[in-house]
């Protein structure tokens, strides 16, 4: 069994900076693609930014320039570095990853999410 932890969140004035990580707890065979969501009050979840293996990132339109999507290869965390964050930046953000696990079958795909942490832009 394998879960997504993420951590990071907090309250930041606008023009300021955080960074979410998200790693995972469990026992997996490898991880593929990697992504940050966010779901404010209200909206549906959408699609922050993405990292496959191979380290390509794509970005919601409203946050390039803005955030950084990385992953650490070692640890199997996935970060989220975020500047200039704006009042309509705040949501919950959420992880996600693609695991490959290993079962009595053989090794399965497995889509993961955190828990969601919450970032709170406001002056």
């Amino acid at each position: 069994q394998v879960r997504l932890v993420e951590s990071g969140g907090g309250l930041v004035h606008p023009g300021g900076s955080l960074t979410l990580s998200c790693g995972p707890r469990g026992v997996f065979f490898s991880i593929n693609d990697m992504a940050w969501y966010r779901q404010a009050p209200g909206k549906q979840r959408e699609l922050v930014a993405a990292i496959t293996s191979g380290g390509t990132a794509n970005y919601l339109e409203s946050v390039k320039g803005r955030f950084t999507i990385s992953r650490d290869h070692i640890q199997n965390t996935v970060y989220l570095k975020m500047s200039g964050l704006k009042p309509e930046d705040t949501a919950v953000y959420f992880c996600k990853g693609d695991f490959i696990v290993a079962t009595i079958i053989g090794n399965m795909p497995l889509e993961e999410w955190g828990q969601g942490t919450q970032v709170t832009v406001s002056s």
